[in-house]
């Protein structure tokens, strides 16, 4: 699968997935498996190279980022945390703008 492939369906999914935790129509553990099987698929495209190759996918590994330090539970409980990710599925969706603290950059293995 292609780097750009993968970053453009995660971000549809993951759009999705927080859209639906957000509406209590999925339990936000799905989400979190979803980032860790998300995390688990980008290990066998045996990427090397750490820079993100556009805005959306630099976005994309800033959500994972702090799903990843916070939990998903931490939508339904911390503002901060919800109106940060918030704003990133925006920008995925066209709404707003690149996040101003962004900060994500793809994982090594």
């Amino acid at each position: 699968m292609i780097i750009e492939q993968f970053i453009n369906e995660k971000v549809n999914q993951l759009t999705a997935y927080i859209k639906a935790v957000n509406n209590h129509t999925l339990h936000y553990t799905e989400l979190d498996q979803f980032v860790n099987d998300t995390m688990s698929e980008w290990t066998l495209l045996n990427v090397t190279d750490d820079t993100p190759g556009s805005a959306k996918e630099r976005v994309l590994w800033h959500v994972i980022h702090e799903i990843s330090l916070h939990g998903s539970q931490a939508l339904e409980n911390n503002l901060f945390v919800k109106s940060e990710i918030n704003t990133c599925v925006e920008f995925f969706t066209g709404v707003g703008s690149y996040p101003i603290d962004c900060v994500g950059w793809r994982p090594l293995v």
